[in-house]
């Protein structure tokens, strides 16, 4: 029996996967725990309408996330710290700080996009990595300053 998986299950099947199992298998476990239905044309249809609605969802994100980069990616932040004897900079700048400052520019970032490879502790200018989406990434410049 072809059954279409409407939820994910480990080392079976995923959402939207069709897979041919045995029919007690299919009736006693899968459709009785809601984790697949049977394969038939409304089933079908139902499956190529969700794929298409999740596509068109998917590529809306996709554009978003270009048209942010575009604006990120022209982007200065400047911070000013206090320093110690030959420039030495009192801490670092935090992803934290980062998110704080993107949100007083009307950015909606979440911490954990932003990617620091090395804490930003010394003056002048520095590129930080932002994840959009998938494969979408902007980098902006953080300017420190005394």
């Amino acid at each position: 029996m072809e059954v279409i998986f409407v939820k994910d299950l480990r080392n079976q099947g995923k959402k939207g996967q069709i897979k041919r199992v045995k029919d007690g298998y299919a009736e006693n476990f899968l459709i009785k725990n809601g984790y697949a239905v049977i394969k038939n044309k409304e089933n079908l249809r139902k499956l190529e309408k969700e794929q298409a609605s999740k596509a068109k969802t998917d590529e809306d994100n996709k554009n978003k996330a270009l048209e942010l980069k575009k604006k990120l990616d022209d982007l200065v932040l400047e911070f000013k710290v206090k320093t110690g004897e030959g420039d030495k900079v009192f801490g670092s700048i935090s992803p934290k700080q980062i998110k704080e400052e993107l949100k007083k520019k009307n950015f909606n970032i979440e911490k954990n996009q932003i990617k620091l490879k090395t804490s930003i502790s010394s003056l002048g200018f520095h590129k930080v990595e932002i994840s959009l989406y998938s494969k979408i990434k902007a980098t902006i410049k953080v300017h420190v300053i005394k």
